[in-house]
């Protein structure tokens, strides 16, 4: 319970029996009431741990009360429980929120874990022998001496690759998540598993744009009136762009209360968004906190911290800024709407065109794409290109990859050829298998529709959602994503590409819905992203840590890792030959938490 105080400060509590032992902490957002967890029925014969939110469980409390349950509590918790109780496994289809939850009967000696249908929630688990751990977080199945921490080859493949480990794998040999949309069952020693949900995929609508704006808006108002059921205050993240922008017009829309509003800032960079976030402030006239991230602030000791409350290695740089806006919404509030999910569902990525200008430049001779690629990287480094050098080196480098893997590599860092590169021994090709799942895709009349599936699939859940749960929960602040309604990204999925994409323009039926809601600038705005300015920090204000922490991580590893190698990349991207520094950063936030977890290989 202690390795997860910071998910739930507020409620705590824990039951075993000969057979079973179970704990949980959880927030107090809902029911300020409800007393501690884990909830009990039937004279402790049934018991729940339960993290997350459901929405719709006022609707099913009314249900079950028809059908004969009382309750003796107005939390979710017991309503999730009881739903459980009346229709068993079918309950699952009619949860609609963010969750993962152990449901434990123990007269039957049976226990059933469930996860939410995006991942929003995590959750863990081991099998050893007919033992089975479980947790929201890795470091809770850490403190079991009976679970070596010994690193998995198949997520350490994916985490080079793709700067994240996607279901079911994790980083730990023997530990894996359970999938979004899944339940497990153990019933006395044995195991059984299944799907309660499915991404779906190949059924395309002929809607048109106006039909198409007008259920978006329908789904929009009930998702974020859903979510901001809340019995604290409820703020809003702001990033300047069209997704967490459109979450705070419809939460605007739903309540008359002042709403408070959070953001981080990058004055530092060439391109500042604030301008974008004061234009929201202004027009929606939220009572809002800003904090500037720069190197001024202590970098080091929030990355040093990565190693604990990350749980499990992130190599996305964007990680830093979430720590930090969750550290200043949590002055004001432990609840917040976010925009995340919105550029998977409507095609916001610029992986997306790059996928679409690769078709194209895969017509030329390999040759010329080839020379054009020499080229570019004879240029010299140069930070006022913005970039430029890294994204066009590698989109030509994606050019003369299979498509679905340079989608990866795109958001991605390693190539699988570059790995002779960085490891000594071979590695199992666990990427492969993840990115095969597109060929197994049914045929459809869309080119970009298997790419929006995975990294809806993976890239969402694994990456972005992570993120996002570890950063936040480290600040005891609880993240809700209104865009990820089960409804709406069922929806998202019908609509053609055209509907999303259309040349350079993206989330195309979004900014269409949000046009005469939205100032002007927003919905024109140049697309940024989160990132920090990996580049530069790690040669600047991050350097010595990163010299440092690769210096003992070597020390230690060097019999797996190249030591030579990665020495000499760090030095070509100090010496501004190369830009290289989302390699360089994945490097030091796995060897900070191998280091702190002491993770054998």
């Amino acid at each position: 319970m202690a390795t997860l105080h910071h998910r739930g400060p507020d409620q705590q509590g824990a039951f075993s029996t000969d057979d079973f032992s179970c704990c949980a902490a959880r927030l107090k957002i809902i029911d300020l009431q409800c007393g501690n967890q884990p909830i009990l029925e039937n004279a402790g014969e049934w018991g729940i741990v339960f993290n997350g939110e459901v929405y719709n469980h006022l609707e099913l409390r009314g249900e079950l009360e028809s059908l004969g349950h009382q309750f003796s509590s107005h939390s979710d918790t017991e309503t999730v429980l009881k739903a459980f109780l009346q229709w068993d496994l079918q309950s699952l289809t009619r949860l609609r929120g963010m969750f993962a939850f152990a449901i434990w009967h123990k007269p039957s000696r049976r226990l059933v874990l469930a996860r939410d249908r995006l991942g929003i929630k995590p959750l863990y688990y081991s099998r050893i022998g007919e033992d089975l751990y479980f947790g929201s977080e890795l470091k809770a199945l850490f403190v079991h001496p009976e679970i070596p921490r010994r690193l998995s080859l198949e997520g350490l493949d994916c985490y080079l690759a793709l700067n994240y480990i996607p279901s079911p794998w994790t980083l730990i040999h023997g530990i894996v998540k359970l999938p979004p949309g899944e339940w497990l069952e153990w019933r006395d020693g044995a195991v059984s598993n299944g799907k309660y949900w499915e991404l779906p995929y190949g059924n395309l609508s002929n809607i048109s744009m106006d039909e198409a704006t007008a259920e978006l808006d329908r789904l929009m108002k009930d998702s974020v009136r859903e979510h901001m059921i809340s019995d604290v205050p409820l703020g809003v993240w702001l990033s300047g762009g069209v997704d967490s922008t459109s979450i705070l017009h419809y939460a605007s829309q739903a309540t008359s209360a002042q709403l408070k509003t959070f953001s981080i800032s990058f004055r530092g960079r060439s391109f500042d968004e604030t301008q974008y976030v004061h234009a929201a402030v202004k027009q929606y006239n939220t009572d809002h906190d800003e904090m500037d991230l720069n190197p001024t602030v202590d970098l080091q000791a929030a990355i040093e911290e990565f190693a604990y409350y990350s749980d499990e290695p992130s190599a996305d740089a964007g990680a830093l800024p979430v720590w930090f806006l969750s550290r200043l919404c949590k002055r004001k509030t432990t609840v917040a709407l976010s925009g995340e999910g919105a550029d998977e569902l409507f095609g916001g990525y610029l992986t997306y065109r790059a996928d679409r200008m690769a078709r194209t430049i895969r017509k030329f001779p390999r040759a010329l794409v080839s020379l054009g690629l020499t080229a570019i990287r004879s240029w010299p480094v140069s930070d006022e290109k913005m970039g430029f050098d890294y994204k066009a080196t590698r989109l030509l480098e994606g050019c003369l990859m299979p498509p679905e893997i340079a989608h990866a590599y795109w958001n991605g860092t390693f190539a699988k050829d570059d790995l002779n590169g960085v490891v000594r021994r071979p590695m199992p090709d666990s990427l492969a298998e993840i990115l095969g799942q597109i060929r197994t895709l049914p045929p459809v009349n869309d080119d970009l529709a298997p790419y929006l599936w995975l990294d809806q699939k993976y890239y969402l859940a694994d990456d972005i959602l992570t993120k996002s749960d570890r950063m936040s929960m480290a600040h005891s602040v609880e993240v809700r994503p209104p865009f990820l309604d089960h409804r709406i990204v069922e929806f998202a999925a019908a609509l053609p590409t055209s509907l999303k994409i259309q040349g350079v323009k993206q989330k195309v039926v979004l900014k269409q819905l949000m046009a005469n809601k939205l100032p002007h600038t927003i919905l024109h705005r140049k697309k940024t992203g989160f990132d920090i300015p990996a580049h530069e920090w790690l040669r600047g204000p991050l350097r010595n840590l990163l010299v440092e922490t690769m210096r003992d991580g070597l020390r230690e590893y060097g019999a797996f890792f190249h030591k030579e190698r990665l020495e000499k990349l760090m030095e070509r991207h100090f010496r501004r030959e190369i830009n290289v520094g989302y390699h360089l950063w994945g490097f030091l936030i796995l060897f900070l938490w191998m280091k702190k977890w002491q993770v054998a290989i």
